[in-house]
C-alpha cells in the first residue's frame, strides 16, 4: 500500500498493512546540533527511517493587508471584511496550478488546512489583543459572533474554489485555545461562539466528500471534546499537550470510533532516558494500534533538547511495533 492508501484506510477502521508513519516536526538547528551526535552532513533522515509523506494545503487566512492595530467593534469589523477576498488568486499557494496537476497522481494524503481557530481568526498575536479578544466576548459578545460568521462565509468561500480543483483527504482545523489546567474559554463560550460559526465550512466540506474532519488542539481542551465531537469532528490530534490531561486511552474509551485520533506519544519523553521512551510509547501505542483508527506520532515539536540517540530509539521502536524491518 501506499501512504495515501494506508491513511485512508486508517481513517475508516480498515486494515491496512501498516498505519502512516509520518515524520516528527523537526526544525533546522535540532539538525545542527544532531550533526555534531553523529548525523552525516549528508545523511537524510528519511534514509535512516520509515517517514510516510503527508503534504498540507496553506491557504492564506488572513485579511489582506493585515490590520496594524485590530478593530474592537462590529464598525470596525465591518471595515475589515473588505479585507478578506476569497477569490485573490495570492490566497493560494504559489505555483498553484503546477500543484493542482501534481495532486492528481498523488500516491500520499494531502490535507487541507482550513481554519485557524478562534483567536488567531481574531487577530490574537500578542496578549494585548489576547486581552480583547476575551474580554469581547463578555462586554461586546456581538461583535464575535459577527466576525466569526463573516470569517466563516470567507473560508467557506475559499475552501469551495479550492475543493472544485483538488481532492483532499481530510481537512484541518487548527484549534490554539487550551493552556496547561483547561480551555482558555468556556465550554458554553466555545459552544456558542466558535462551533457554531463552523458548521457552514462543514457542510462545505461535506458536500464535496471530505470524510476525515481533523481537529488539531494544543495544550489541555479536554472539557471541549465532548461539543467538538457533536459539531462533527471525527479525529482529534492533540499536540503539545499534558498526556494525562489528553489521555487517549481514555478519549478513545468515551467516544469510541466516533474519534480517530493521530499522536499520541508523549514528546517529553524523548528528552528523557530511552526507558522512559519505551515505557511512553509502549503504554500508549499497541493497544490503540490493535483498536484502529490511530496514527502513532509524537504530540510535539521536536526540540534542541532531544538527543539523535533518543531520536533513533524512538523511532526505531515504532518502526518495530509495525513490523518494519
Amino acid at each position: 500500500m501506499n501512504g495515501r492508501e494506508r491513511f485512508i484506510s486508517t481513517m475508516n477502521y480498515g486494515i491496512p498493512d501498516r498505519p502512516p508513519l509520518f515524520e516528527d516536526g523537526l526544525r533546522e538547528d535540532v539538525l545542527h546540533l544532531w550533526h555534531m551526535q553523529g548525523l552525516g552532513k549528508k545523511v537524510k533522515l528519511d534514509s535512516l527511517f520509515t517517514f510516510d509523506l503527508r503534504e498540507e494545503i496553506e491557504p492564506d487566512l488572513e485579511p489582506s493587508p493585515v490590520p496594524s492595530r485590530w478593530p474592537n467593534s462590529i464598525e470596525g469589523l465591518i471595515k475589515l471584511h473588505a479585507r478578506l477576498d476569497p477569490d485573490d488568486p495570492q490566497r493560494l499557494p504559489d505555483g498553484w496550478g503546477k500543484k493542482v496537476i501534481e495532486w492528481k497522481t498523488r500516491t500520499y494524503p494531502l490535507l487541507l488546512r482550513v481554519h485557524r481557530g478562534y483567536f488567531l481568526s481574531m487577530g490574537v498575536h500578542g496578549w494585548r489583543r489576547f486581552t480583547d479578544a476575551i474580554q469581547l466576548l463578555v462586554d461586546d459578545p456581538q461583535s464575535v459572533k459577527y466576525w466569526m460568521n463573516v470569517y466563516a462565509e470567507f473560508t467557506c468561500r475559499l475552501v469551495e474554489k479550492i475543493l472544485r480543483e483538488v481532492q483532499v483527504d481530510a481537512a484541518l482545523f487548527s484549534e490554539p485555545i487550551g493552556g496547561n489546567h483547561g480551555p482558555l474559554i468556556s465550554p458554553g463560550m466555545y459552544l456558542s461562539f466558535v462551533l457554531k460559526s463552523y458548521q457552514p465550512i462543514l457542510e462545505v466540506l461535506h458536500a464535496f466528500g471530505v470524510k476525515t474532519i481533523i481537529y488539531r488542539t494544543y495544550a489541555n481542551t479536554r472539557a471541549l471534546l465532548p461539543s467538538v465531537v457533536k459539531a462533527g469532528f471525527n479525529c482529534l490530534w492533540a499536540c503539545e499537550c499534558n498526556p494525562q490531561a489528553m489521555n487517549y486511552h481514555e478519549i478513545r474509551q468515551e467516544f469510541g470510533r466516533d474519534l480517530r485520533l493521530i499522536g499520541g506519544i508523549d514528546s517529553d519523553s524523548l528528552r528523557q532516558t530511552q526507558q522512559d521512551i519505551y515505557r511512553s510509547v509502549m503504554e500508549m501505542v499497541p493497544e490503540l494500534l490493535q483498536d484502529r483508527g490511530f496514527i502513532p506520532l509524537a504530540d510535539g515539536r521536536v526540540r534542541e533538547d532531544v538527543s539523535f540517540n533518543n531520536y533513533i530509539y524512538y523511532r526505531k521502536l515504532l518502526e518495530s511495533i509495525l513490523g518494519i524491518k
